[in-house]
């Protein structure tokens, strides 16, 4: 799944979003591209599960993945590790404001292992297909604050027990504050429209996160304090999700950016630590 925001250095595009006035890019098109020397300060939305309301510039391309990524939980005497080998996002630019995004697990795997009776089963194949547009409504370039209006649709190309088989769709609508000092605060409401557990009928899910970043030490390392939440409201009982996620960003050249991270489930119904290591580049 689509995971995470990242803006890298924090402190400089901090500085680089307030100044003003931004150039005018509104004529850059996927067939007329924004000049490298125009584009935006680098920014991707990974790591961690947030959105950074930012979009590619016009005919550039930034791909997202995944080098490796592991999750594990432990509900009573069922264990489960989860692992996705690459899990890649692909962006187009369209316009200045409008980009599109596709994203999928080429390879995922999920090992349950019930210690009560023995039992072990292995399920490998690719992940489902996310489809999503991101339109930016107010500072993609320039301002302390900048909206996005986010909508997916998730196609159902995963076998079962990896996916559901069923076609779901949500908005996302990411929010970014700069604050003093070069902190950035980032707000990602989501609500969902997801398949009953009983295959018949769907459900309203809501999603929540604040995200607070900052560089560390130098303009190129950056680290970002998360806390998720996610309610799940399947007519067989709502499933409430809350995590603390904290990740580390390593700007190594100007359009490649290399992260670390990791995911503390909250509760039991949320996993109980995800780790991954990432990579993001732009052309």
């Amino acid at each position: 799944m689509l995971s995470a925001s990242a803006l890298a250095p924090v402190s400089s595009q901090a500085e680089d979003i307030a100044a003003a006035p931004a150039a005018d890019k509104s004529n850059y098109s996927l067939f007329d591209p924004t000049p490298v020397d125009q584009e935006r300060s680098f920014c991707t939305d990974r790591p961690t599960k947030s959105n950074f309301p930012c979009t590619v510039d016009a005919g550039h391309v930034l791909y997202e993945a995944d080098a490796f990524n592991w999750s594990y939980n432990h509900n009573g005497a069922l264990t489960q590790d989860t692992y996705l080998f690459t899990n890649p996002t692909f962006k187009l630019g369209l316009t200045n404001r409008i980009d599109i995004e596709a994203n999928i697990t080429p390879l995922e795997e999920i090992l349950t292992h019930d210690k009560a009776s023995g039992s072990k089963t292995d399920l490998t194949g690719n992940g489902d297909l996310y489809l999503r547009v991101k339109y930016n409504l107010v500072g993609n370039d320039s301002g302390d604050i900048a909206v996005t209006l986010l909508p997916y649709v998730k196609l159902p190309t995963a076998e079962p027990g990896i996916g559901n088989k069923s076609v779901e769709e949500g908005i996302i609508t990411p929010l970014s504050f700069v604050l003093p000092k070069n902190f950035l605060l980032i707000l990602d409401p989501e609500i969902d429209e997801l398949r009953n557990i009983s295959d018949q009928g769907y459900h309203t899910s809501y999603q929540g996160l604040m995200n607070l970043s900052h560089s560390l030490l130098v303009d190129s390392v950056t680290m970002y304090g998360e806390l998720w939440s996610q309610d799940n409201r399947d007519p067989s009982g709502v499933i409430a999700e809350s995590s603390l996620d904290l990740a580390i960003t390593w700007l190594a050249q100007p359009n490649l950016q290399l992260d670390v991270g990791t995911n503390i489930g909250l509760n039991h119904a949320t996993p109980d630590f995800q780790s991954y290591v990432g990579i993001s580049q732009r052309f």
